[in-house]
């Protein structure tokens, strides 16, 4: 950054010297000065500004002719700038004249001075303009009143012929791939030639090669050509200078999303070189700095706005297909039907992918993250979905085993909320993990880390290793409400299905009917009062129970919620032979949330007066908040395989209208 630059003058010598507006040139005039001399004089140029530093304040008087005399004490230095460019090499100078004890002059040391302007700038205020020398353009902070550039990773594709994103191709095509880069300006203002030995470089450290590509324009009237001149392969580039006033217009683009090896911030240099003679290497004498933070993947809570709604179509889901389908046009989004020849057998979509997007002040488009599990849905995102302003980014370990928690039904975020003071605007991410003092499943650290470390979304670890599946959309989702909450949490509750089974059996409802029209293998009639006798299934559900209540009071805390913002729907469950939960009946939580719209797993519940009681518990809960219940029969689709409505589809929403870099994590 600009600075002062040290310069050593000689007596009976004038040297030659490049001055960069804004900075200062220190000479050390006593170290120069000859022997005998005990005081000295300056004169320079108009456009020379001069201060001289004494240790002692006294003067020598003016000689006739001389001006100023100054006193040669040891620590005696001479600083200089310019304030506007030179037109031509070497047009401004400054001298210094040496006296003797009786005002005899000795001799001179002189310099000649070429002012040359350089300016590497980037958008450090985030309003779209890139400012010349901005004092904020070498730094980032975080929150409304901060500042800093930001980059977007180019993990989108604008080629369709390529194989791999643009982030991962050191061409560019065409311009629409610079609409997703950040521009940076190198100012230049001069001479029209440098003098002889001096070149600007700009570079790239080596630890961040892998971070950032920086691209320019060659000919760019006549046959454009984009040239990468930063990236993995290439550390440094030889600046051209033109001369005169000019700017020199780079796009930078991010080639990787913040993880656990790297904090997000980038750096990109411009340094002036200077050499002595032919054979002996360049020196650095001014070097400018600009700093960018590449912009976070963000995930998108249910609260948000849906856009696109993913299915896949299977043999045997042809009608629960036709009732998405409606469903998503009464929320009046778009239905995308991933067929068999893509979807290769495989119909967990949310289990696969999870839509994000990322964010810039220039730009923003939308981002699918590819979960480790390899199934038949593996080559979906790439295939489908990554494409043009559609970025795919993926996070795959090397040595650990992938359990289902990494499936990405084991990836939630919520609303906004304020935690004992502290605001997340974005919400925060939550994940399911083991109970924290066993060796049980948990989702895979390169995930953990890569989602940690995008910090605008602080996550939150609970307890779902107690479940078959293990994923936390088993037991929580989130529905928007249009009170000063804006949310509601909705927890899965064995406890609510009993109070409710107990209130029905004292109302003589106690031969209701489960399960009638169930498509299930188990034909067996159960009633309400076989429910409540079964003391095995009571007791199991009284363990499940006390799992939820354990990850409830770490929503309640980590989230910042009260009681009543919590609703509890009905559910029982069941363990299998390893001891772990599976639902008993369809499981309302794992509904699919469109705005107002639910669409909710029909959970087959007893039959009163010809309507499910579940079903009628449900309605009375959810639609006081406005909301609209739509129960969708998915049981020989996606329940008979322990999965429900949202484990089926996977929902792409509009982004935060709130900007991320407002954020104080």
């Amino acid at each position: 950054m600009p600075g002062d630059r040290t310069l050593r003058l000689q007596h009976g010598n004038r040297i030659e010297a490049l001055c960069v507006l804004g900075t200062c040139i220190s000479a050390d005039v006593y170290g120069a000065a000859p022997a005998g001399a005990v005081s000295f004089s300056v004169k320079h140029t108009e456009g020379v500004s001069v201060e001289v530093r004494c240790q002692s304040p006294a003067e020598v008087g003016p000689a006739p002719g001389s001006g100023t005399r100054w006193p040669l004490d040891k620590g005696t230095v001479l600083r200089f700038s310019m304030s506007r460019a030179s037109t031509e090499v070497n047009d401004n100078k400054v001298t210094v004249s040496f006296y003797a004890e009786g005002g005899q002059p000795i001799n001179q040391a002189g310099v000649f001075l070429t002012g040359i302007g350089i300016s590497l700038d980037v958008d450090a205020d985030r309003d779209g303009v890139v400012e010349k020398n901005s004092p904020y353009k070498a730094s980032w902070t975080w929150g409304p009143e901060g500042h800093g550039a930001i980059l977007l990773v180019s993990c989108d594709k604008e080629n369709p012929f390529t194989v791999a994103s643009d982030c991962d191709d050191e061409r560019v095509f065409s311009r629409e791939d610079l609409l997703d880069m950040s521009r940076m300006v190198l100012r230049t203002e001069g001479p029209q030639r440098l003098p002889r030995g001096y070149e600007i470089i700009l570079y790239i450290p080596v630890s961040e090669a892998d971070t950032v590509g920086v691209f320019y324009v060659q000919n760019p009237f006549f046959g454009q050509r984009y040239v990468q001149v930063l990236g993995r392969r290439k550390l440094y580039h030889m600046v051209q200078y033109t001369g005169g006033a000019a700017e020199l217009d780079f796009f930078v683009e991010g080639l990787r999303f913040p993880d656990d090896t790297f904090p997000g911030l980038v750096s990109i240099h411009v340094s002036l070189l200077e050499t002595l003679a032919e054979g002996i290497p360049h020196a650095p004498i001014f070097t400018d700095t600009v700093v960018f933070r590449v912009a976070p993947w963000i995930m998108t809570p249910n609260t948000l706005a849906p856009v696109n709604v993913f299915v896949c179509s299977m043999k045997d889901n042809y009608l629960f297909i036709k009732e998405i389908k409606n469903l998503v046009n009464k929320a009046g989004c778009e239905l995308k039907v991933c067929f068999g020849y893509i979807n290769r057998g495989d119909r967990w979509m949310q289990d696969e992918i999870e839509f994000g997007y990322t964010h810039a002040p220039h730009k923003s488009f939308p981002v699918v993250l590819d979960s480790p599990r390899d199934a038949g849905l593996e080559r979906y995102p790439i295939k489908d979905l990554l494409g043009p302003d559609f970025g795919y980014v993926s996070r795959e370990p090397l040595f650990e085993a992938i359990t289902s928690l990494d499936s990405f039904g084991n990836l939630e975020v919520s609303p906004p909320v304020t935690v004992a003071g502290k605001e997340y605007p974005l919400g925060r991410i939550l994940i399911g993990s083991s109970f924290p003092t066993s060796a049980g499943r948990r989702m895979t650290r390169v995930v953990r880390d890569f989602l940690c470390a995008q910090q605008v979304q602080a996550p939150v670890e609970l307890y779902s290793d107690w479940l078959a599946v293990g994923h936390v959309d088993e037991f929580i989702t989130f529905v928007p409400t249009s009170d000063k909450k804006r949310f509601r949490m909705l927890m899965a509750s064995p406890a609510a299905c009993y109070k409710l089974f107990r209130e029905k059996q004292k109302e003589g409802q106690g031969e209701a009917t489960m399960f009638k029209g169930y498509s299930g293998t188990d034909t067996k009639r159960v009633t309400i009062n076989k429910v409540l006798s079964n003391n095995i299934l009571m007791q199991q559900n009284q363990y499940v129970q006390r799992c939820i209540d354990w990850n409830r009071d770490v929503l309640k805390k980590e989230l910042g919620l009260m009681e009543e913002d919590i609703i509890d729907l009905p559910a029982l469950f069941k363990l299998d032979k390893q001891g772990k939960a599976v639902p008993y009946f369809p499981n309302m939580v794992t509904m699919i949330v469109l705005a107002k719209d639910l669409g909710i797993p029909k959970p087959f519940g007893p039959i009163m007066g010809g309507e499910c009681c579940l079903e009628r518990q449900t309605r009375c809960l959810l639609e006081p908040l406005g909301l609209r219940c739509r129960f969708l029969e998915d049981v020989s689709s996606y329940h008979g395989r322990l999965g429900e409505v949202r484990c089926g589809t996977n929902v792409q929403r509009r982004p935060f209208a709130f900007k991320w870099w407002h954020v104080t994590p």
